[in-house]
């Protein structure tokens, strides 16, 4: 099992000393997810998070009028989890299956957060991990799907991500912005005619 990419990861929020690493990889799990197989589903109480090696993984959950809306991609080297419902020990809300076929590294939740009291570097990662994904980037997330409109989150989206872009199917794309795949066509072709070279 190699783990030198999860690692890497880990030690770019803060340095792991190599007990620490090895007390973590003893409960590494590696997992194989096919296409559109779930990860995690809606109303399962969540125990583990998985570090994604290869493919993409979203979390996402039905309307109410019954479409798919998509809150957040996991490609590689992102962690994936039901974070609200793994720390609360109540059902997910949503559902996290893989759009491609995904290679994971699994860790137990309850078995971490042992860690986390064990090893004060694993908890500096913890904190700054939950600092940068929950609070630095999640409020202004929030803030800009509520006001911003579906052109300017589209153009953002490409802006930030464009290697993401270029891997979701167009129908992932509009249930993430929340609008319908006709929509996300009009869209484009807006943005061809207005930036033609950048098509």
């Amino acid at each position: 099992m190699n783990t030198d990419a999860f690692f890497a990861k880990i030690r770019s929020y803060a340095d792991l000393s190599a007990k620490a690493e090895r007390a973590w990889s003893s409960f590494l799990r590696p997992r194989q997810y096919g296409k559109d197989e779930p990860f995690i589903r809606a109303g399962d109480v969540p125990t583990t998070c998985a570090f994604v090696v290869e493919g993409l993984l979203c979390q996402h959950y039905v309307g109410h009028g019954g479409d798919l809306i998509i809150k957040y991609f996991f490609p590689e080297n992102r962690i994936a989890a039901s974070v609200s419902a793994t720390l609360l020990g109540e059902p997910s809300l949503f559902t996290i299956s893989a759009i491609e076929n995904s290679s994971v590294l699994e860790y137990d939740f309850a078995a971490f957060k042992a860690l986390v009291r064990q090893f004060p570097d694993i908890a500096e990662f913890y904190i700054r991990y939950m600092e940068r994904h929950w609070i630095i980037e999640k409020e202004p997330g929030e803030i800009a799907f509520r006001h911003d409109d579906a052109m300017q989150r589209y153009v953002d989206f490409i802006r930030k991500e464009p290697e993401l872009h270029r891997r979701l199917k167009q129908h992932h794309i509009a249930a993430w912005l929340g609008i319908t795949p006709e929509s996300l066509s009009r869209l484009r072709k807006t943005i061809a005619i207005t930036r033609p070279d950048r098509r």
